[in-house]
């Protein structure tokens, strides 16, 4: 058995596991990534889950999910505004293939062995000493200083011998509104029969641009009444994708599995006999909507196979939930019911009282069952003409073991609660615990200690002034991410949190020019309330209005039935909506005016000929001739323009 030593292990296969690698191996700490598979994103791109849940607002989108969010952007030639189940979707391969140069970038300090079989795990005490893994035709036995569990079903933890939680707890646990009674737990089967949230495993289809989506005949059983409510054309553009692609992952009589799910955790036998049902359940959905649309619908080839050929099926299903490791905290539905008073939930504290926070999340808690939908604690807002999710926080403790000190969790197996996993689950949310984790653990080989010891202070800092992907702390909507005093803010807010006194307030300003989409488009008009939002009077209708950005939401507000408005921003007919990124002032902008495009993210950048230099507000401003490139770097931020390729994407 061949032996090696690195001061980061990470057993992955999740979008949290390579979230933690990339962010360990930045922070300097050598690492060694294990992949089961050959994708490495996890939910993103091998799940096929191609649209972001939560963290959609502008003040969310930092740290890792940020870094994505404004790298994919970059990559789809056709922007990000295409299904109406978020307002950020793009292509699983796309997705991919910039995770994969990230990780890439990296390859001094990481590195990633593909298709590696978890074989046994050595302790000694209270550490992990060892993995065992094969790959390929290799046995190799490898010590780690640090061991981050970054798989969706925590498959790490019982070979390691770590305690974890495995389906329901009792309402009389931890008090939890929308937990079942105990006695429900006991007398009623069907809490047995679905110990955890129902799984999907994605399909892609490719809708006919020269058709019209009609519904030509029933869908059959068991998906007869998967339209309702809905029609089948908003079904598919649901999960629409660039390039006409279409997400299957339809939750109520769609493809959403319900039977048997103690298999994904049992041998490899029966979980084998689970991926089979799993596939073939997407499959005869996919098939009966192409029959339903008349052949409109088809399967898109888009997945590798081991064959060396493409397939419309994922490379490994959507697990909303599995193993949640006992940590030295647990996240409950508790955690992040909103005060009436703030608007976000508790603020995690740390024994002597300061503030323990070390991610933001705010997914409205979302459970899969079969049956009608699981009653749950409201947990909602209105913000920017649409419902969005309320803030919260979670503390550090949630990722550490209680039982084993040098083990981290970085994605879904982290520790939380049933209930609480609806809200945690998500992709958003992961990349950014990922990155945590991975921080967390070369912090810990810099400083020699185990990760438990850490000083939260320390870690809070770093993720702040992370050069690359600075990640917010504040369950604060209000604090946009290109804000340009965002950081003193962020620092100004956690002095405020450990000292126990509320956030205080910021004055949101508008987007900066040089981070509006190259995507979007100017729009003048009549603006009507509608409810509570407001929509655009156009040609042929009015088209809702919508907004991510603290300063438009604060327009909103102040406009006027009937009042005429100049817009930037991007349109998604699936919404529909029109999603402004700024209201303007004066004259329509000059359509040959420069445009930049945020890349946070991006470790290069080009200066070709012609480029010349200024300082303006403290930014250091790069400007290209026309058809040249152009990049600003902006605390820790790099922009890009409409004529310019990509910086630093593979």
């Amino acid at each position: 058995m061949e032996q090696c030593r690195s001061d980061v292990v990470v057993w992955g296969g999740g979008l949290g596991g390579t979230c933690a690698a990339l962010q360990a191996a930045r922070s300097g700490a050598h690492t060694i990534l294990l992949l089961p598979g050959p994708w490495c994103g996890g939910m993103v791109s091998a799940a096929g889950v191609s649209a972001g849940d939560g963290h959609e607002l502008s003040a969310w989108q930092t740290g890792l999910w940020g870094a994505f969010l404004r790298g994919m952007a970059a990559a789809e030639p056709s922007g990000l505004d295409h299904g109406w189940v978020s307002c950020f979707s793009w292509r699983p391969d796309r997705a991919e293939a910039l995770l994969q140069g990230w990780l890439a970038a990296e390859r001094t300090r990481l590195q990633v062995l593909r298709g590696a079989q978890l074989e046994a795990v050595q302790r000694c005490g209270d550490r992990i000493q060892a993995l065992e893994v094969s790959h390929g035709t290799q046995a190799l036995r490898i010590q780690a200083g640090v061991v981050i569990d970054g798989s969706d079903l925590g498959d790490l933890l019982p070979v390691a011998g770590v305690p974890f939680r495995w389906g329901w707890e009792a309402q009389e646990r931890w008090q939890e509104p929308s937990a079942p009674p105990a006695s429900r737990l006991r007398e009623e089967p069907w809490f047995r029969q679905q110990p955890v949230q129902s799984p999907t495993w994605v399909v892609l289809g490719r809708l006919d641009a020269r058709a019209v989506v009609q519904q030509r005949q029933p869908l059959p059983q068991p998906f007869t009444d998967a339209p309702d409510g809905h029609g089948l054309e908003r079904l598919l553009r649901y999960g629409q994708l660039p390039d006409r692609l279409v997400m299957l992952n339809w939750p109520r009589q769609g493809n959403d599995f319900h039977h048997h799910l103690e298999r994904a955790v049992a041998g490899k036998e029966r979980q084998q006999a689970l991926t089979m049902e799993m596939q073939a359940h997407s499959l005869a959905f996919l098939q009966a909507l192409e029959t339903a649309t008349g052949g409109v619908l088809t399967p898109a080839a888009h997945f590798p196979t081991a064959a060396g050929g493409r397939s419309c099926v994922a490379l490994m299903p959507y697990w909303r939930e599995g193993r949640r490791m006992k940590g030295m905290a647990v996240v409950t539905e508790g955690d992040l019911l909103p005060d009436k008073t703030t608007g976000h939930g508790p603020v995690p504290r740390q024994p002597q009282g300061s503030c323990a926070t070390i991610v933001v999340g705010n997914y409205p808690n979302d459970h899969h069952y079969p049956g009608p939908p699981w009653p749950l604690a409201p947990k909602q807002m209105v913000w920017g003409g649409r419902r969005s999710g309320t803030p919260f926080a979670l503390p550090y403790g949630v990722l550490l073991s209680s039982h084993c000190s040098n083990l981290l969790a970085a994605d879904k197996a982290f520790s939380t609660s049933h209930m609480a996993n609806g809200a945690t689950r998500l992709q958003p949310m992961v990349m950014n615990l990922g990155q945590v984790a991975g921080l967390a653990a070369a912090l810990s080989v810099q400083d020699r200690c185990p990760p438990h010891a850490l000083d939260v202070t320390t870690l809070q800092q770093a993720l702040l002034n992370d050069p690359l992907a600075p990640a917010g702390l504040l369950p604060n909507p209000h604090l946009a991410w290109h804000h340009p005093r965002w950081r003193q803010h962020q620092q100004r807010g956690l002095r405020a949190l450990h000292g126990g006194d509320p956030l205080p307030a910021v004055e949101p300003l508008p987007l900066p020019e040089g981070c509006r989409s190259v995507h979007g488009r100017h729009w003048r008009g009549r603006v009507t309330r509608q409810g509570q939002g407001w929509c655009g009077d156009w040609d042929d209708g009015p088209m809702p209005l919508i907004t991510l950005e603290p300063h438009v939401q604060g327009q909103f507000r102040r406009w006027r039935d009937g009042q005429q408005v100049e817009l930037w921003g991007c349109l998604n007919g699936s919404g529909p909506w029109f999603r402004v990124e700024q209201v303007l002032g004066g004259a329509a902008p000059d359509p040959n005016q420069e445009i930049l495009l945020s890349g946070l993210g991006f470790e290069t950048q080009q200066t070709p000929l012609g480029v010349h230099l200024q300082q303006a507000d403290n930014e250091r401003v790069v400007r290209a001739t026309p058809g040249g490139t152009v990049a600003r770097q902006f605390q820790g931020h790099v922009f890009t323009p409409r004529q310019a390729q990509p910086l630093g994407l593979p």
